[in-house]
């Protein structure tokens, strides 16, 4: 749920349209089950991607013969990050609304870090005792991942996925400088018309620490990302129109460099149109929700699914893939492979309901005690 601003704290042109001319889903809670059922589709994507399709050595052979025919839809499902981002966009800017930094800052902290911390620890334990498809991690690398901050210190991640998190973390706190100010329509478009052309004078002069700071890779799912929610918010204008099209269309360019990479980690090569086929599709979900053609998506399992896919993004990867190692040749791969599927959707459901829940709160509450300490201090 998020808050508003009182009308008469925002400047005349910055209030929120009339309620016939708002676009209208059926209230915070429908939009926010079509969210999640976005998201809940964006892991199974991950998923797929990862256990179908990448190059892991965890079948008894290479991925494109072990599933001549799943492997090929499996392959582009390393676009379910990219789905990921565009989500963050929206999300970010809808709970940001009306809170100070502060309060920003300890959400995502309480948010992102328990069931991370979980995780690692549990993937770090579970390669540890089965070697069979990776190497253990160092106790040092385990150590600097707990962080968060191990891909700009240049250390090994306990996980391959992990890397979208620092993207995530870099998006916070850029926009981190918009919410210190006050988060408004007006400084929010923007912070995206800014962003975007700074990530482009970044690409263009090759400056590493640019680039490392704005992202102009990834940004552009962000961006219109907090487009669409404006959009939901107020009302579509032509200048959130003209952030969301400029921003599909430099993804869809720099698509073909992220699909290379893909290609690489799965040992195979696909067709290319696909690719842009399904971020296009991502955007029209997106704008459906911005203009609440999912009022009626209000189905109860959908926000219990979305609150599965953190974790089970996080626990995924190399748990399943040593499973994998160990169950093939064992179970028909028709059993294994849905029954690995669920077993990770009910640990997902464990860790949010025995760890991110509870440890929430509690750092939260720690949090918010060390800071008023700091201030009296």
């Amino acid at each position: 749920m998020h808050s508003t601003l009182p009308l008469q704290q925002e400047p005349p042109e910055q209030r929120p349209a009339p309620a016939a001319d708002r676009p209208r889903d059926g209230g915070p809670g429908s939009r926010l089950a079509a969210l999640d059922g976005l998201r809940l589709l964006a892991a199974l994507m991950v998923v797929a991607y990862h256990y179908l399709a990448f190059d892991s050595g965890a079948w008894d052979g290479p991925a494109r013969e072990v599933f001549p025919v799943a492997h090929l839809p499996a392959s582009y499902g390393w676009l379910g990050v990219q789905l990921f981002f565009l989500i963050s966009g929206f999300v970010i800017c809808m709970s940001c609304w009306g809170k100070s930094a502060g309060e920003f800052a300890l959400a995502r902290v309480a948010r992102l870090y328990p069931a991370y911390w979980f995780a690692v620890l549990a993937v770090a334990l579970v390669v540890r005792l089965w070697p069979v498809v990776s190497d253990a991690p160092a106790l040092r690398n385990v150590a600097v991942n707990l962080t968060m901050l191990q891909d700009p210190l240049g250390v090994e991640p306990v996980d391959g996925v992990y890397w979208t998190l620092w993207v995530e973390l870099r998006f916070y706190l850029l926009f981190a400088l918009v919410v210190h100010r006050g988060l408004t329509y007006r400084r929010a478009v923007g912070f995206c018309v800014a962003w975007a052309f700074a990530a482009v004078i970044a690409e263009a002069s090759g400056n590493g620490t640019l680039t490392q700071i704005l992202m102009p890779h990834h940004c552009w799912y962000f961006i219109a990302g907090i487009a669409f929610y404006l959009m939901h918010r107020f009302r579509p204008n032509p200048a959130l129109w003209l952030l969301v099209a400029g921003s599909l269309l430099i993804a869809q360019h720099d698509l073909l460099r992220a699909q290379a990479s893909a290609e690489g980690h799965m040992g195979h090569q696909v067709p290319q149109w696909p690719t842009a086929v399904l971020v296009t599709l991502f955007f029209l979900a997106v704008m459906a929700i911005a203009l609440g053609w999912t009022r009626r998506a209000n189905w109860r399992w959908l926000p219990a699914a979305g609150a599965l896919t953190y974790p089970l993004y996080l626990l995924h990867e190399r748990i399943g893939w040593t499973v994998i190692k160990g169950a093939d040749g064992h179970v028909p791969r028709w059993v294994l492979l849905p029954c690995l599927v669920a077993a990770m959707l009910l640990a997902a459901w464990a860790v949010h309901r025995w760890v991110e829940r509870p440890l929430a709160g509690k750092v939260k509450h720690g949090m918010r005690r060390a800071a008023r300490e700091i201030r009296n201090g």
